[in-house]
């Protein structure tokens, strides 16, 4: 999933909203209550100055900081490309954990990973290993000053290596501790990553799910792959039914304000939020955007998600259901190629049934799928161009409202 590859590292951003700004001058000051670091480095040509000192930081958040050279400092590589440094810092009840990941863009090395846990026993372990081959004259001038009031240990175990289950010419990567593959992390760094973005997440999310009952707001996460007709049937259902309830959309792209455009034709308020490189939305993106919105008292909220049958299912929006939209164009075997998905949906909406037809589909076979995943997911079939089946979905919506 994407808590663990990285593709949140876009920028977002929110009709309305100004973008935040991140200005970096390579000074940090990090506290930690149980221990200093003071780390000084002088780089002879380059000219930049580093100083770190680290202290406690509230528990549960994460820190991600990018530095392409940008930050307040640039550097003249002849013979290769700027280096790359992502610092990750997480944060547990046991204690603090920092990973620390350095990789050169051309270089094929493997990143260095620094991991510190700092627990109630006060030890602190690395494992660092660091390599270098410029084509340069290159110095380096460091003086690191290291201050320590407790034990200190050095364990240099090589790192955990990931063997895919191999059946039959099959190759599965997903059936580690993680569920997922990432060249370079262990399966338990994995698992920790993953377990710090969706608690972060989920907090979130519950924050939003209060502040939608209380309002008496019906928030749907619409779901999908690209092309399955999501925006169309969204635009045919707001015709029919903002004539009797209010409605307000967050429209979730990597990029554009198309869909956006395309809702606000029809009269209802909608907002776009752009996620970069981002391939879904997540609590913190619906929270700015419903505050931007100023949703109203006994309305429906429709969230259209970013095009994706696989990171979506992971994080929690604080809707009251997730609606998956698979269109017959695009096979019956969808819910099992996409378990996760359709496991976490309330109701699978089988899209453009006006082209089965013309296509080579079975439409019984595909609810069988989505049943074999999830039992007790909810199935209506309909067209939202020529309208067949579009009065069994607002019947549910309606009874959803009256709930």
């Amino acid at each position: 999933m994407c808590s663990t590859c990285g593709c949140g590292e876009g920028n977002v951003r929110i009709e309305g909203v100004e973008p935040h700004s991140h200005e970096h001058h390579h000074h940090h000051s990090h506290d930690h209550d149980h221990h200093d670091h003071g780390h000084h480095h002088d780089h002879g040509h380059h000219g930049h100055d580093h100083h770190h000192e680290h202290n406690a930081t509230p528990a549960n958040t994460v820190h991600k900081y990018i530095d392409k050279s940008e930050q307040k400092h640039k550097h003249n590589y002849e013979t290769h490309g700027q280096p790359i440094i992502v610092h990750h810092h997480y944060y547990h009840n046991s204690g603090d954990v920092h990973l620390h990941f350095h990789n050169d863009a051309q270089l094929n090395e493997t990143p260095v990973f620094h991991e510190h846990h700092h627990g109630n026993d006060d030890h602190h372990a690395h494992d660092h290993s660091h390599s270098h081959d410029h084509a340069h004259d290159h110095t380096h001038d460091h003086n690191h000053e290291h201050s320590h009031h407790h034990s200190h240990s050095h364990d240099h175990e090589p790192e955990e290596q990931f063997s895919p289950v191999i059946e039959n010419q099959n190759m599965h990567y997903g059936q580690g501790e993680a569920g997922t593959h990432a060249p370079g992390i262990s399966q338990k760094r994995m698992l920790k990553i993953e377990m710090d973005v969706l608690d972060k997440n989920n907090r979130i999310a519950v924050h939003n799910r209060e502040h939608f009952e209380q309002q008496n707001v019906l928030a749907l996460n619409l779901v999908s792959s690209p092309g399955s007709g999501k925006t169309t049937l969204l635009t045919q259902t707001l015709k029919l039914l903002a004539q009797r309830v209010p409605c307000a959309v967050i429209e979730g792209d990597q990029q554009t304000t198309n869909d956006a455009d395309r809702i606000r034709e029809t009269g209802v308020p909608a907002i776009q939020v752009n996620t970069g490189k981002g391939c879904h939305l997540d609590a913190q993106m619906v929270h700015d955007a419903t505050h931007q919105l100023g949703l109203q008292d006994n309305s429906v909220l429709f969230i259209e998600n970013v095009g994706n049958l696989v990171c979506p299912a992971s994080f929690d929006l604080g809707e009251k259901h997730k609606v998956a939209i698979l269109s017959v164009t695009e096979g019956e075997d969808k819910p099992l190629k996409y378990p996760h998905m359709f496991a976490a949906a309330d109701l699978m909406i089988i899209n453009k049934i006006d082209l089965v037809p013309h296509l080579n589909i079975d439409v019984q076979a595909c609810i069988e799928s989505a049943r074999r995943v999830n039992p007790n997911i909810e199935i209506i079939a309909l067209s939202a161009t020529t309208g067949e089946g579009m009065k069994e979905w607002l019947t549910w919506l309606e009874s959803r409202l009256c709930a």
